[in-house]
């Protein structure tokens, strides 16, 4: 057993920094675009840019931990760019509504006075069950209770109930 460490390898760069920032940045932009255009968003999930950043700065950061071939001045400039741009999405997204509707998803109605849309239950992959577990959830017994039901943007559904 070996237990000499590499102190160079361990807390010193041991890649360019700024090929560790264009990788990061292509890696973030790529599963943004992949998660947002092509990962469903489930009922009360939370935020696209949220799960992305939790899962690959996790990944960022056991990379340094573990001594990978990365030194841990590697992963913490990784995690660093990661973060950078996760925040600047959200100030984009705020700032800018035009951002925004590229950024964040709309929310689409699914029941109108009582009656579902089958047209956005289908585009945005919602069964009927799922759609009534929601409504009742809300304290409504039966569609013709619900006025307006939203699938808003972040995943969780707003229902406005008929007085």
């Amino acid at each position: 057993m070996d237990f000499s460490i590499d102190w160079r390898e361990a807390l010193f760069f041991t890649v360019s920094p700024l090929e560790t920032i264009v990788r990061g940045t292509v890696m973030y932009w790529s599963l943004f675009l992949l998660f947002r255009f092509v990962v469903r968003r489930d009922i009360g999930s939370m935020g696209i840019a949220d799960l992305l950043l939790i899962v690959i700065v996790a990944d960022a950061a056991q990379n340094g931990m573990a001594g990978k071939g990365e030194g841990v001045a590697d992963a913490v400039l990784l995690v660093i760019t990661l973060i950078a741009w996760n925040r600047l999405i959200d100030f984009l997204a705020y700032k800018y509504p035009g951002f925004q509707r590229f950024a964040e998803a709309k929310k689409v109605l699914l029941v109108r006075d009582g009656v579902k849309l089958h047209e956005n239950m289908r585009r945005e992959n919602i069964t009927d069950e799922e759609l009534e577990a929601k409504y009742r959830q809300h304290g409504v017994d039966s569609i013709e209770g619900v006025k307006a039901l939203y699938l808003e943007a972040d995943g969780k559904v707003s229902v406005i109930k008929k007085e």
